[in-house]
């Protein structure tokens, strides 16, 4: 995710990402209210452009049910969503450039 990052801010993209906080020894939780609970893990935004993606580890793709729902809403809606892992970094150089 950190590289994703780094590239995306060097071409111009603004980037929010909400970290889980730790609750108790080896317990963490992203604090969301309402519907928030699977909302994809980076939010870009640049010129024109407002891009949604679901950072995954090496080798995984599959989303949780909260995530699908996420993921389905926001494309339904018309917006670019991802879901990347390491090895999608040539795809990550073209959707980004």
């Amino acid at each position: 995710m950190d590289a994703l990052v780094e590239y995306a801010q060097a071409l111009g993209y603004m980037v929010a990402h909400f970290r889980p906080g730790q609750v108790k020894p080896g317990v963490f939780v992203t604090n969301v209210a309402y519907d928030g609970k699977g909302f994809p893990d980076l939010v870009l935004v640049g010129r024109l452009r407002l891009i949604f993606v679901e950072c995954k580890g090496k080798g995984i793709r599959a989303l949780r049910p909260d995530q699908e729902v996420w993921v389905e809403a926001l494309r339904r809606t018309g917006n670019e969503v991802y879901v990347w892992n390491p090895g999608d970094w040539k795809d990550i150089e073209e959707v980004l450039k």
